[in-house]
């Protein structure tokens, strides 16, 4: 007996979307979520705007990728606004936690700081998640705790800017989905029809028209008398 065919395994032209989980963006933007909600929490004023502000361009970070990564399938173009917006929440949150620094005249961090160093070799780590940086979110002085969320930052933009350019040339490259849904039904049409048979008829069923006309071999060649013209008369014999 065989297997009846999945919907997955006949071809169309709705490619396949989702599987965000699996992009490393999203892996990173969810950890820049988890820590910024512990960072607001422990240095951030809970009645402050700022607090919010922070928490919500985080969460906009994440769930635009997702989003972005589930349309897919029917808009390239939408996709690429929502990563694009992923990236610009991301941007403010960054300016969030340089102003947190520089308000409170503490040093930040440059690339070649060794404290920068370790916290980036973390994004190396097995199993990496929250709990791998959560020391230095938690009990780390604020100086720390704020450098540390930069770094996040900062390796989460980097993987959005490369994944934007990957979506910008697939889309040069492939189209959306409007087009291939034009392609798609232009294949369609270009399938010729299916032969028709029409039904033979019997030649001596047809009725020949010629025969219902009148024969001109038994018509006479006389001309035919004007109306009122006398009759003529009959020959005398001699």
């Amino acid at each position: 007996m065989t297997d009846t065919p999945q919907p997955n395994d006949s071809p169309g032209f709705i490619p396949p979307h989702g599987g965000y989980r699996e992009l490393k963006s999203f892996q990173m933007s969810e950890l820049v979520y988890d820590a910024t909600v512990k960072f607001c929490d422990r240095f951030i004023d809970l009645r402050s705007r700022t607090h919010d502000q922070m928490v919500q361009a985080a969460r906009s970070g994440n769930k635009n990728i997702a989003e972005g990564s589930q349309v897919s399938g029917t808009s390239k173009k939408m996709e690429l606004k929502l990563v694009g917006v992923a990236r610009a929440s991301l941007e403010e949150l960054l300016g969030d936690y340089e102003d947190f620094l520089r308000q409170r005249g503490l040093a930040e961090w440059g690339k070649n700081h060794p404290m920068a160093g370790v916290v980036r070799r973390l994004a190396y780590a097995k199993d990496r998640s929250y709990k791998t940086y959560a020391t230095y979110i938690e009990n780390a002085p604020p100086e720390v705790a704020a450098n540390t969320m930069l770094c996040l930052v900062h390796q989460t933009n980097y993987l959005l800017d490369q994944q934007l350019r990957q979506l910008e040339q697939a889309f040069l490259e492939e189209g959306g989905f409007t087009e291939r849904l034009y392609k798609a039904r232009q294949q369609a049409r270009s399938v010729p029809p299916r032969p028709t048979f029409r039904r033979n008829r019997n030649t001596t069923d047809r009725t020949d028209s010629s025969s219902a006309r009148p024969n001109p071999s038994y018509q006479s060649n006389a001309a035919l008398p004007k109306p009122g013209a006398a009759k003529p008369k009959p020959p005398t014999q001699p």
